[in-house]
């Protein structure tokens, strides 16, 4: 390929994305404090230490915009939210526990496997990358979980924040925030 028409497919030529009512953000908002603060409530239901709040993994933090701030969006629909971070969690705890080589290794096979698992498994969701790698790069007390990680805090916390967008977003009469679009 030369490298003009490299460059030029640079420039970006599209459109970027209109901006959303103040409605549709204020929604968003809600989704995303009732999601995160439920998510966060489970370190005191189910706590692991004093010092490390598990279930507050940065990964939901991106999963919260998608789901509230686009849920209509293919990435968002329950089956890429779930499957994604258990298929990509499972891969980042299996690296840990059977693959003992340095850790950029273990960062870097988790992330790309988890992403080929994803497509392969068509749950594609941007955040369950960041699962597979926090299984990796995690404290100590999240290594000393496991597997257990898989299911605390990674489908504990997803469960609760599907939950909340399922409420959240279908109290709106907006066709195009309702949620889910699909499940499988």
């Amino acid at each position: 390929m030369p490298l003009r028409t490299w460059l030029h497919r640079m420039r970006g030529p599209g459109e970027c994305a209109a901006r959303h009512s103040v409605s549709w953000m204020l929604w968003s908002w809600i989704g995303a404090f009732c999601g995160i603060f439920l998510v966060a409530l489970l370190n005191r239901l189910w706590p692991v230490s004093a010092t490390d709040h598990i279930f507050l993994i940065g990964s939901f933090g991106a999963s919260a915009v998608l789901i509230y701030g686009t849920p209509h969006v293919p990435y968002a629909q329950p089956r890429n939210l779930v499957g994604g971070h258990l298929v990509s969690a499972l891969i980042g705890v299996g690296i840990v526990q059977y693959l003992p080589v340095m850790l950029e290794v273990q960062a870097a096979l988790a992330v790309s496997t988890a992403i080929f698992a994803m497509h392969l498994t068509r749950t594609l969701h941007p955040p369950g990358g960041a699962s597979a790698l926090i299984a990796v790069i995690g404290s100590d007390q999240v290594h000393a979980l496991g597997f257990e990680y898989v299911l605390r805090p990674v489908l504990g916390g997803v469960l609760v924040m599907l939950l909340v967008a399922l409420v959240v977003n279908n109290l709106r009469d907006d066709e195009e925030r309702h949620y889910p679009k699909c499940w499988f």
